[in-house]
């Protein structure tokens, strides 16, 4: 008999129970899907009206944005507005006579009052050129010592390469300096001085004479280092237009910015600036006040009291000309009492040469002089000189 097969056991099919909290909200969801019937269009509604309030705040932002950049925009326009304001006027169509006179005097008078705006982020480059001697340089290392917010920067080769307003202008812009010095030596003797305001000047060019430095000199006088000076100018400085230029030039260069962090909140030094003989003598001062070491206020007799005791460097600057732009442009003064080193050196040849040809001209007139004015030979002046030894002799 054949065995009957006993029926397969039918496999249990996986049965996932989900929570009792996850079903309960999918029964709500569902029962209210069902009795409320509310179409798509209700959904999408409920989305877009969660996503607008995103799309604004991007709105926003992007609002606030431009709004930032507008504001920048408009305070770069008043600060180039302010800074043209403070440049010296284009003055090529005028003639150099009128410029010396009159454009300078104007010119001198609007920056007189506007040259001081920015004052405490002024920033002071100093270099100098290849080839320049020990001398010079230990001046050009005084001055840094004098300056605070001065940035020293290694030689520049102008001769090689860019003109000399390129390659400055550059530096100063790499450095953020609004000022510049530039020691300019030519041919190992001649020392001449760039002083310039950037970036849209203006800039003037000295002749630099009687220099002194401080280890040269050993003198008494000392200050801090890094203390703020007091400036003191002669009163032809407030009298001639050129002038009045030059002393905002050295008022925005020499004067330390208030609260500057390599500066010392205390005077202690004096730097004069002396209109004399056509020149611009420079020396520096220590104040010397008896008994105010230690003392919080300075009274009136004290101050009376007070000394001068010179520190240096000492130099003399000689200004050649002044220029609207920055290391050049056009001419607004140019000084007439100036004399090139180069035609003072030939001046001085010249003098030897006509010292030497006098001397050969005395010369040659003496000698003719004896030619033509000879004595007469006189008649015994010859008598010994045929006579021998032996008839000497025999005449014994």
């Amino acid at each position: 008999m054949a065995k009957k097969s006993k029926p397969a056991p039918a496999k249990s099919k996986p049965t996932t129970q989900k929570p009792l909290g996850v079903a309960k909200s999918s029964a709500k969801i569902q029962k209210a899907t069902v009795t409320t019937g509310a179409p798509a269009a209700k959904a999408q509604s409920h989305i877009s009206a969660k996503a607008k309030p995103l799309l604004t705040k991007k709105q926003e932002m992007i609002a606030k944005k431009k709004q930032k950049k507008a504001v920048a925009k408009t305070a770069a326009e008043e600060a180039a507005k302010e800074r043209q304001s403070m440049r010296v006027v284009h003055v090529g169509l005028i003639p150099k006579s009128e410029t010396q006179g009159k454009a300078a005097g104007e010119l001198a008078g609007a920056l007189q009052g506007k040259a001081v705006v920015g004052f405490k982020k002024e920033k002071v480059l100093v270099l100098s050129s290849r080839g320049i001697v020990y001398r010079y340089r230990h001046l050009m290392e005084d001055i840094v010592s004098l300056l605070p917010h001065s940035k020293k920067e290694p030689k520049v080769d102008v001769a090689r390469g860019r003109l000399l307003n390129e390659a400055l202008s550059e530096l100063m812009d790499l450095r953020s300096c609004s000022l510049c010095l530039f020691f300019e030596m030519r041919k190992q003797r001649d020392l001449y001085l760039w002083l310039s305001k950037g970036p849209a000047g203006p800039s003037v060019k000295f002749l630099v004479s009687a220099v002194h430095t401080m280890e040269e000199l050993k003198l008494t006088g000392n200050h801090l280092k890094g203390s703020r000076p007091f400036l003191t100018f002669s009163p032809s400085f407030d009298r001639l237009p050129f002038l009045s230029l030059l002393k905002e030039l050295f008022i925005q260069t020499f004067a330390t910015p208030k609260g500057h962090r390599k500066s010392k909140p205390f005077y202690d030094h004096v730097l004069t600036f002396t209109y004399l003989d056509n020149r611009i003598w420079f020396r520096n001062y220590q104040m010397c006040i008896p008994g105010a070491e230690g003392a919080s206020k300075i009274d009136e007799i004290t101050m009376e009291k007070m000394s001068l005791v010179e520190v240096g460097p000492r130099f003399c600057l000689n200004p050649i000309r002044v220029f609207s732009g920055t290391f050049g442009g056009p001419t607004l003064y140019e000084n007439p009492h100036y004399i090139s080193p180069n035609k003072v050196r030939v001046n001085e040849k010249r003098k030897r040469g006509e010292e030497y040809r006098e001397k050969v001209q005395e010369r040659h007139s003496r000698e003719t002089y004896k030619v033509v004015n000879a004595l007469p030979v006189e008649d015994l002046a010859h008598v010994w000189d045929g006579k021998e030894d032996g008839e000497e002799d025999g005449e014994d």
